[in-house]
């Protein structure tokens, strides 16, 4: 039997491999344990979401000081391009490719350990198996990328003012490729430990290590002390998770055997993360078209698309972590073959996810100058870099749904890939099931293209704004694609519903975002505009969605309204139920 278990996000572990279908809708928590699954998993994401918050707070500093101490010239430009090393290797090796492949072993192991509880530990199998290859490629490649800066700086922004100081960043950068792996490894055990806090303490970590650096030495060293506090904020990305780490090594039962297969153990099959890693390449790959392009444009251009994707992510990151704790539905209902279940809950999972990323959205589009200038208008960075960076975030954020989108689709993909079984199970003929694991890759491929025709056609005559319109038309193609495989992956999303739901959230959006922008204009202070823009982008937002009929907007609506007039008076038809 092939054990499958998705290991992309950080409650990948809490739903165990599933060897028979329990009666009752698959995927919806039915049994007597379903209250105690949910409060873990309720306890699990606010453990996540709160650690989450606090690294993305600091993440947020850290590239305050970064306009503060350097603005938005060709230093910056310099480091951003070496920050393509950490930028790539961390949904490699952290969030994506090793998580898909070594939560599900380690988790297997764990099952194996109780199934057998005498004789040598799976768990110790696997480790003594798999670690000594990882450090030595992790290494390898650590020390690929630092001989190879020059050509990789080349490669990635020919037209750089000061290529040398960008190949001395990344030189400096390349070493956070090994303590990027070791902490994607030992964070995929301790989630299938069920042991949560350590691994979402590390982009914590990683960002106190960066300010620390950066505090200290930015006088001394210039904006080489960024690329110096990533490779010591790695380290201790890494250092937070081998205490924890060791503690779950049971002491005894060491055995002889040294394979993860031994004993009636584990088989890995590593070319199964090939998709996993392939996808993930091509995602990243729209940052390093956007700093290629932006390379050969004025001094700056690069760091100004910086700030924005940065301010623009924080729109969708609500939306996805929604989406990280309903998987595990997704994934038991799709283990279960039910796919009807799976459907509901995709469907359900693009409404929400859309409903908080439209918001978001809206609100930068109103928003967006008086939110950078007080953000990152100080120091070095100028009213002139504030009015670049507004302007392309409001071109980025057309593409904020699409991949709010993908986040959610990209998920039932890679949820049953055949990443490792059991050594005394037949191995499965699953070729066709394989191949459908690359649409996602040809599908981003496509986006890519899309990217770089929009691009170089706009770039000329709009520069960083024809960059930014690049990347939301490929993104977009790229959701619009995977909606599609989604029907071919056997999920039958009823698309005249999906698309009738998103319609109304895009229209309450768009009257949203204009309302905004004309109540932000009466203020002159950023903090003041920010606030009323703010507030009136909620407030169309909900009460259009609401009237419009969107389930994801009406909902909390009345459950507010309800709330605050008690059904008593609803009752008595001071308030209407509104059906």
């Amino acid at each position: 039997m092939t054990t499958d278990q998705p290991a992309p996000a950080v409650v990948a572990a809490l739903v165990p491999p599933a060897r028979t279908a329990e009666p009752g809708p698959a995927g919806a928590g039915a049994g007597p344990a379903a209250p105690a699954r949910r409060g873990f998993l309720a306890k699990a994401f606010g453990v996540t979401a709160l650690l989450s918050a606090a690294g993305s707070a600091l993440g947020l500093l850290r590239d305050l000081l970064l306009a503060r101490y350097f603005g938005a010239n060709q230093g910056t430009d310099a480091f951003l391009v070496a920050w393509t090393v950490p930028e790539t290797a961390a949904p490699l090796l952290i969030e994506d490719a090793m998580a898909f492949l070594m939560v599900p072993a380690f988790s297997l192991a764990l099952v194996l350990r109780e199934e057998r509880p005498e004789g040598p530990d799976p768990v110790r199998q696997l480790v003594r198996a798999t670690l000594p290859w990882l450090l030595l490629a992790l290494c390898a490649l650590s020390i690929a990328a630092g001989l190879g800066a020059p050509q990789l700086v080349a490669l990635l922004a020919p037209g750089l003012a000061d290529p040398g100081l960008a190949v001395s960043c990344t030189r400096i950068t390349a070493f956070s490729v090994l303590p990027f792996g070791v902490a994607g490894y030992l964070g995929s055990a301790l989630r299938a430990h069920h042991r949560f806090t350590a691994p979402a303490a590390i982009y914590v970590a990683y960002n106190l290590g960066i300010l620390a650096v950066l505090l200290t030495g930015q006088a001394l060293w210039g904006v080489r002390s960024a690329a110096l506090g990533v490779a010591f904020g790695s380290v201790l990305m890494a250092g937070v998770l081998v205490t924890p780490f060791l503690r779950r090594l049971r002491p005894g039962r060491r055995g002889r055997s040294t394979g993860p297969a031994a004993g009636g153990g584990l088989v890995l099959i590593p070319l199964a993360m090939l998709p996993v890693a392939a996808f993930t390449l091509t995602r990243q790959a729209q940052v390093f078209i956007e700093r290629y392009l932006g390379s050969g444009l004025p001094p700056g251009t690069i760091s100004h698309l910086n700030y924005a994707a940065k301010v623009s992510q924080l729109a969708m990151t609500a939306g996805i972590l929604i989406v990280t704790v309903t998987f595990p539905l997704v994934a038991r209902a799709l283990a279960a073959g039910d796919l009807t279940a799976a459907r509901d809950r995709v469907e359900k999972d693009l409404g929400q996810a859309a409903a908080v990323v439209l918001m978001g959205t809206a609100f930068l589009m109103a928003c967006a100058p008086s939110v950078v200038a007080l953000l990152f208008q100080r120091g070095a960075f100028g009213a002139h870099d504030t009015a670049a960076t507004a302007a392309v975030i409001r071109v980025y954020s057309f593409g904020l749904p699409a991949q709010a989108m993908i986040g959610v689709m990209v998920r039932p993909y890679f949820s049953l890939r055949p990443v490792v079984r059991r050594a005394d199970d037949p191995k499965t003929d699953d070729g066709g099931r394989r191949l459908l694991d690359w649409y996602p890759v040809a599908a981003m491929a496509f986006g890519l293209l899309v990217t770089v025709g929009v691009g170089l056609a706009a770039t000329p005559g709009f520069g960083a704004l024809g960059l930014a319109a690049g990347n939301a038309a490929g993104i977009t193609a790229t959701a619009a694609l995977l909606l599609r495989g989604l029907l071919l992956r056997g999920i039958a999303l009823r698309l005249r519903l999906v698309l009738a739901g998103q319609a109304r959230l895009l229209v309450s959006g768009v009257a949203a975002a204009a309302a905004g922008a004309l109540a932000a204009g009466l203020a002159g202070n950023p903090l003041l505009s920010t606030l009323i823009g703010g507030a009136a982008v909620v407030l169309v937002y909900a009460a259009l969605g609401t009237a419009l009929g969107a389930a994801e907007l009406r909902g909390p609506v009345l459950a507010l309204a309800r709330a605050l007039y008690p059904p008593a008076t609803a009752a008595e038809g001071k308030l209407p139920h509104g059906r």
